[in-house]
């Protein structure tokens, strides 16, 4: 039978080993507090104008292009 040492008095090996023991997992719940976005609040990743020049406007089906 081990000895009883307060927990103030062990050393911080000891009290790492105990704390890591203690320790428990999330089992696959990811701890982060989720909420839905506010409809007002202001976006900074909402779609940008440089993003859609690039992407094509109208696509056609050929008439004008011979080929």
């Amino acid at each position: 039978m081990e000895k009883f040492i307060p927990y103030e008095k062990l050393s911080k090996k000891q009290k790492r080993a105990l704390d890591a023991a203690r320790r428990g997992s999330w089992g696959g719940l990811s701890p982060v507090t989720r909420r839905p976005e506010k409809p007002k609040a202001y976006k900074r990743k909402k779609l940008r104008i440089d993003d859609l020049d690039s992407q094509p406007f109208f696509v056609g089906r050929g008439r004008g292009v011979e080929g």
